[in-house]
């Protein structure tokens, strides 16, 4: 998130070029430069504001507390560590590690893990880290080697899958680096203890033995069917928006590739809402966008106005915070 919408306009940018590597079978950026992405304290990706979001985080808790039960957590990349509050208030020891942490948590380290730091007697937990991390296995590897033997590890990372299925062409971005299936866990692992896909299919969900990692190795019975049509949703938001004023709630990574996507197609975005206070005020990188409150946000919008959801796991908690006034549209669920 930028302060000011020059410093959006003028965001640094990034290609991608998504391959599979032939020796490992996993899906990464190819052109990704790693001193292009700075994690730090302008870095918002608190998704804690919903209470859909807040239920998944307690059924996350619930799994890890049923599949891996203690003694102690810690989580690296925890955030504002929301998510370590909902173990706390369970009766869980916990410890975590983010650049980004603004606060006064003791628990919490306002640093990158350089892979030094002592794990022993805990047990991990890395929820959508995996993703932006250049080597995830070596990054595993380094975890492990400060491990105890038999520590288990929680792993949650968007479905690569599910992107490909929902040709969700907005759920590519720069900060993923990698881009994974459940396969791919399968492959790393020789222990997984637990796998599903959560939040409605989005997120893959895996708890593994972290002694049994190992390097995956290329199947090609498993080779990726990347969707010829996945772009053709670009298109199609043009089609079927065309003339009216684009507004869209959510400005987290979707909503700002959604943004961009649409500007580069000639039918720019004109509102972009947001519950998050840590993003209301500021601006969306590239098209400048400003995020308002649901208050700002809808005080002059016309009822009726259509308002494209990005994601649509959020639909009934929006709808109940806008009433009837306007037409809801969650990306590939239809409208409400």
């Amino acid at each position: 998130m930028f302060d000011t919408r020059h410093a959006a306009l003028n965001s640094l940018t990034g290609d991608i070029h998504l391959v599979e590597c032939q020796q490992t079978g996993l899906v990464y950026n190819a052109a990704f430069d790693p001193d292009r992405v700075v994690y730090d304290q302008d870095y918002e990706n608190d998704q804690g504001f919903s209470p859909r979001f807040e239920a998944h985080l307690n059924d996350v808790a619930d799994l890890i507390l049923k599949e891996m039960r203690g003694p102690a957590y810690v989580e690296i990349g925890c955030g504002m560590g929301r998510f370590l509050d909902v173990l706390r208030a369970r009766g869980e020891r916990v410890r975590g590690y983010d650049p980004a942490y603004i606060g006064d948590d003791r628990d919490i380290v306002s640093a990158l893990y350089t892979g030094q730091e002592p794990l022993a007697g805990s047990h991990i937990v890395l929820r959508h880290v995996l993703e932006h991390v250049q080597d995830p296995v070596g990054f595993l590897q380094a975890i492990a080697a400060k491990a105890d033997p038999g520590t288990l590890i929680y792993i949650e990372v968007p479905c690569f899958d599910w992107i490909c299925e929902a040709r969700a062409w907005f759920d590519i971005f720069y900060e993923h680096v990698n881009y994974f299936r459940m396969h791919d866990f399968h492959n790393m692992f020789g222990r997984v203890l637990y796998c599903d896909r959560g939040f409605d299919g989005q997120y893959l969900r895996v708890v593994c033995d972290l002694s049994t990692l190992r390097n995956p190795t290329c199947q090609p019975d498993m080779a990726v069917r990347f969707p010829k049509d996945f772009m053709q949703g670009v298109q199609q938001e043009v089609r079927t928006t065309k003339g009216a004023q684009r507004v869209i709630w959510g400005g987290a990574s979707k909503g700002v590739i959604y943004a961009l996507m649409c500007q580069r197609a000639g039918c720019p975005v004109h509102r972009v809402i947001d519950i998050n206070p840590a993003k209301q005020g500021r601006f969306l990188a590239l098209t400048g966008l400003e995020v308002m409150s649901p208050e700002v946000g809808l005080a002059d919008l016309p009822a009726g106005t259509e308002i494209t959801v990005m994601n649509a796991n959020y639909l009934d908690e929006i709808q109940s915070l806008v009433g009837d006034q306007y037409k809801l549209r969650g990306m590939f669920s239809g409208s409400v």
